[in-house]
């Protein structure tokens, strides 16, 4: 694992239908790396987890995302779970918050479904990404190569496709994240 992200801010973007795991396992690995962790989402209060397709815990929203800026975070995390990357692409302000994160160069991690939110923000095209496999056509057709490994990075996009592969992806996230900034 890298060594230290001390004050690293990190937000993590997900809604009601987050893949609980997914979400907990990065915040944790950030955590205790020495980062600071923010789930920003596309309503107030609280959201509701899953573990599969059953309610789990609920998280506070720490930030709007209509009130987040790229330039108060070093990374972004988009964890998956089939519903929160499906209402997170319907809405407009997370889908321009991720596009201006990816066009900023910082690290963006997604894992799962979470690439869906990426091809919602035409930020794809010409990148090579892993995710669940049911959202390998989806990303073709954005102009993405997909490719069925634990986790794959590309320039400063991190993917893996399922909870297994969290140890991987957590890894990879914390090198990005720890990695000098590209000017």
């Amino acid at each position: 694992m890298t060594a230290s992200i001390q004050g690293k801010r990190v937000a993590f973007l997900a809604t009601d239908g987050v893949e609980e795991v997914e979400y907990t396992e990065p915040r944790e690995a950030v955590e205790k790396a020495g980062g600071v962790a923010e789930l920003i989402s596309i309503k107030d209060g609280e959201i509701q987890a899953v573990n599969h397709m059953d309610k789990s815990k609920t998280y506070p929203v720490e930030r709007q995302v209509k009130d987040a800026a790229v330039s108060d975070y070093d990374a972004l995390v988009l964890p998956g779970g089939v519903a929160n990357p499906d209402f997170l692409r319907a809405d407009a302000d997370a889908v321009r918050f991720v596009r201006e994160f990816v066009n900023s160069g910082k690290p963006v991690a997604a894992i799962c479904h979470g690439p869906w939110t990426l091809v919602e923000a035409g930020v794809v095209d010409g990148r090579t990404l892993t995710s669940w496999p049911s959202l390998r056509t989806d990303l073709a057709n954005a102009g993405a190569t997909w490719v069925d490994e634990q986790v794959h990075v590309d320039d400063s996009l991190v993917t893996s496709r399922k909870p297994d592969d969290l140890p991987a992806f957590c890894e990879k996230l914390l090198d990005k994240i720890g990695e000098p900034a590209v000017v």
